[in-house]
Formats: C-alpha cells, sequence, structure tokens
C-alpha cells in the first residue's frame, strides 16, 4: 500500500488575548496591512551588537498542567530550557504551544506540576510569582502595543523600575536597533505591520529579561519580508542571549531558528531534540509527517530487508514479517540519475523554484506520485521519462500503525 502524506505543520495557532492587554484591534485598526511595508523599510536596521545583554536564565517545567473549563491544554509537561538556548515550539492548533509561554510568563494558572526560573519555584497549584516579578519577556501574537502611547513610551512602558533618565535612553537604544529611531513620537496606528512587529520586539527585549518568549512573531509578515525580518530578530536574539521560546507553525522556520525544536501534541512534548536529529529521527510517523510531504510506502520485514518498487531497503532493527511503513521525503531519500541503473519514473507535474524543481513522478505499482525535489533542470519536463535511485540511509522506517 501507498499513500502521499502532506505537511501538517501549517495550521496556525489560535491567536491567545490576555486580559488588561491592548487588543489587535485598537493597536492595529488603523494601520496599513500587515506585511505591506517596502522591502527597503524592512532592510532598515540598527546595528548588530547594540541590543543590550541579559543574564540568561534557566527554565524549566515539571509536570505541568492546565486544565481550562473541562479541557485539558496542558498535560503533566515536561520541558527543560538551558541559559541561553533558543527552543522553537511546533504543533498543531489547541496542542498547547502559546500556553506554554502564558504559564511561563505568569499570566496562566497552572492545576499541577511546577515551572521554576533558575531553579527558583515560580509557578505551582498553590503559589504563583506575578508577571513583573518573573524576569520574562512576552511578545504577542497580536503584538498588543498601546495605541494611546507614542512608540518611545511603548517601550518605556516595561522600563518603569528604572530612571525615567536611564529608562527613556535604554528605549531609544531598543529603537535604533530596530530601524525606528525616527518614529519615536509616533503613534502605533501610524505603522505598517511589520514596523508594528519590530516595535512590539523592541518593547520586548529592552527590559533585558532573561528569558524571552516570542508567539507566532512573523505570521502577519509578507513571505517576501518575512525572511529578512526573522533574519534580523534571531540577531537581536543572539545578541541579548537571553533564553527563548518561539512558537511557530512553520517547520522550516523552527529549522532555521532553533537550537532545538519542541513538537507538542495533545499537551504534551511529543519529542524534543536537535533540528538535525529531529529530523532525520523522528519518534513517529505523525513526526515525520509534520516536516514535510512523505512518500509513505507498506512492507513487510524478510531476512532483514524490505522489498519496495522503489528499491530494497535494510532493516537491521527489525524481525522478519514486522509490519512497517517506510517513508520517503523529497529531498535525500531518491535522486534523478543520469545512468540507466535505477528505477525508471515518468515526470507528472513539475514546479520551478529558487534554484530547484519540485516533480512529481510516477513509478510502476506505486498508486499514488512521488515527490522529488532536485535541483533546477530546464531540461525536465512533464512527461520526461526518468531513472530514480534510493539512497536506503535515508529512508525512515516505522512501525505500521
Amino acid at each position: 500500500m501507498t499513500k502521499q502524506s502532506t505537511n501538517e505543520g501549517n495550521s496556525s495557532a489560535a491567536s491567545e488575548t490576555v486580559a488588561g492587554a491592548p487588543s489587535a484591534s485598537s493597536s492595529k485598526s488603523n494601520a496599513s496591512t500587515p506585511g505591506s511595508e517596502s522591502a527597503s523599510d524592512v532592510g532598515h536596521w540598527g546595528p548588530r551588537g547594540t541590543a543590550g545583554v541579559s543574564f540568561a536564565a534557566a527554565l524549566s517545567f515539571d509536570a505541568v498542567e492546565v486544565q481550562i473549563g473541562a479541557r485539558t491544554v496542558l498535560n503533566k509537561l515536561d520541558l527543560a530550557l538551558v541559559p541561553g538556548e533558543i527552543l522553537c515550539l511546533l504543533g498543531e492548533s489547541g496542542s498547547g504551544k502559546s500556553t506554554v509561554l502564558r504559564v511561563a510568563a505568569g499570566i496562566q494558572a497552572i492545576s499541577g506540576g511546577e515551572v521554576r526560573v533558575n531553579g527558583t519555584l515560580v509557578s505551582s497549584k498553590k503559589m504563583q510569582v506575578s508577571p513583573d516579578q518573573r524576569g520574562v519577556g512576552l511578545m504577542f501574537q497580536d503584538f498588543a502595543l498601546f495605541p494611546h502611547l507614542n512608540l518611545l513610551n511603548n517601550v518605556c512602558f516595561g522600563l518603569n523600575k528604572i530612571p525615567r533618565k536611564e529608562a527613556v535612553k535604554r528605549a531609544r537604544a531598543a529603537l535604533k536597533r530596530v530601524g525606528l529611531q525616527e518614529r519615536e513620537n509616533d503613534f502605533p496606528h501610524m505603522l505598517s505591520g511589520g514596523q508594528q512587529q519590530r516595535l512590539a520586539l523592541a518593547r520586548t527585549f529592552a527590559p533585558r529579561p532573561g528569558i524571552l518568549m516570542l508567539d507566532e512573531p512573523f505570521s502577519s509578515l509578507d513571505a517576501r519580508l518575512r525572511e529578512n525580518v526573522r533574519t534580523q530578530t534571531l540577531a537581536i536574539l543572539r545578541e541579548t542571549r537571553a533564553t527563548t521560546i518561539i512558537v511557530t507553525h512553520d517547520p522550516e522556520e523552527a529549522m532555521v531558528l532553533g537550537d532545538r525544536i519542541a513538537l507538542l501534541r495533545d499537551g504534551q512534548v511529543a519529542q524534543i531534540d536537535t533540528v538535525s536529529r529531529i529530523y532525520s529521527n523522528p519518534a513517529d510517523l505523525q513526526i515525520a509527517r509534520f516536516f514535510s510531504t512523505l512518500t509513505e510506502i507498506d512492507a513487510v520485514v524478510n531476512d532483514g530487508f524490505a522489498q519496495t518498487p522503489l528499491g530494497i531497503i535494510p532493516t537491521p532493527d527489525r524481525a522478519d514479517h514486522d509490519k512497517i511503513t517506510l517513508a520517503f521525503r523529497p529531498v535525500g531519500a531518491l535522486e534523478i540519475s543520469s545512468s540507466s541503473q535505477g528505477v525508471p519514473a515518468r515526470i507528472l507535474t513539475k514546479h520551478e523554484a529558487l534554484g530547484f524543481d519540485i516533480f512529481e513522478v510516477q513509478v510502476r505499482e506505486i498508486e499514488a506520485p512521488v515527490t522529488i525535489r532536485a535541483p533546477a533542470n530546464i531540461g525536465r519536463q512533464p512527461g520526461n521519462d526518468i531513472i530514480l535511485t534510493l539512497n536506503p540511509e535515508h529512508v525512515l522506517v516505522f512501525d505500521r500503525v
């Protein structure tokens, strides 16, 4: 049996708003369309190395539970971050990603378990340290900017524990780092969506918290501008050295930004690992599907191997007669060969991208088209016959469900 799976990582997390915080509509209603600023404007950021350095803190969740009504949002969640690391949280809508941030920031009570910052208890069922005492900065998905304050005072808002003169100096430095120093007297509604994102970022890192939480920080940006803003944001995070959790629905984005990735499922961590390991060694087929389209072929192990229409796959860790599912990613497992040795196939469709082509090809005895990503080649067109070669070491093997 063969089937084609699609990437499951594109479902956005639902927006969550904190009581008392300005809503998206109040801060953005008169703004230009999110992502509408020009590429040159987005590219104007301040000098690197000027964001200020934080004292990075360790953060841990131990069997944390969150119950909202009859619904269990976090189910005995265990998670630990070392000081200075950037962790990306992935998961489908409703998996608990944004709730993790709210719990860490102290704006969501927990029903069980413990949360600690640098080993100090900050949340349990019986106690909760207030948000302003935690050293945690949270950038909301809707930015939560104050519409009645200009840019300078938006950034100064979180600096009320230091003298006003020092607060203004630090706020101006933060605005300069994100390229908004000339707009300090403007109000949020006068900014484009991308500029509002940069203002929200400046307000988050200006107090120099030991821990930063970013909830879908790039979701409102135009695709043309997202890469630039993402690169600049990552540079700022590295400059501050703050321990950071970034919630995203985009697996590629998580792989670019994170030192590690944690994939949440039903309020628990389904897998947490480095970028390379979670991609190449997913714990189960569902996690593998989250990171890319897969061609899936069911097979049975015989004498340490599985026979497929794409070739023979070694299965040294499986017993004879085990029923398995083999998963082939578009990159790595199969290549288009210039030789005559391999598996015959025919190109059905071709989608051109920057520097590479994405093909759907038909292989005999495989019902669904096989997806392959290969270097751009104008000579390969739909209807062409090609030869595929197999790289068995890049094939993922799972127990059949």
